[in-house]
């Protein structure tokens, strides 16, 4: 993915999702409305992280590059410079793949 001209505000972060599975592991074709939404997704931006009652900034656990299994129905999608993205608070991922 090439650059993205979008900046995350507070513990949010942008994650591009993975392609759906095409295929089942029995090697059947799915269809389109058949395939089921990806829930994995590697990180393409982060907030600075959220403002704390200290006033300093709470560092963000997940950074660029991470790859990342988030809820089913969790956050926004957004279209940026033709690609489809997914806008996430930090809180809505459930776990960083390592």
């Amino acid at each position: 993915m090439a650059k993205l001209n979008l900046r995350p505000l507070d513990d949010r972060v942008v994650v591009q999702p993975e392609d759906a599975e095409s295929t089942t592991a029995g090697g059947i074709v799915l269809p389109d409305s058949a395939q089921e939404k990806p829930q994995r997704g590697k990180v393409v931006a982060v907030g600075p992280g959220k403002m704390l009652d200290s006033g300093n900034r709470g560092e963000l656990s997940v950074g660029v590059g991470d790859t990342v299994i988030y809820g089913k129905y969790g956050g926004s999608n957004v279209e940026v410079d033709g690609n489809e993205v997914k806008i996430l608070r930090e809180s809505d991922i459930l776990a960083k793949v390592l």
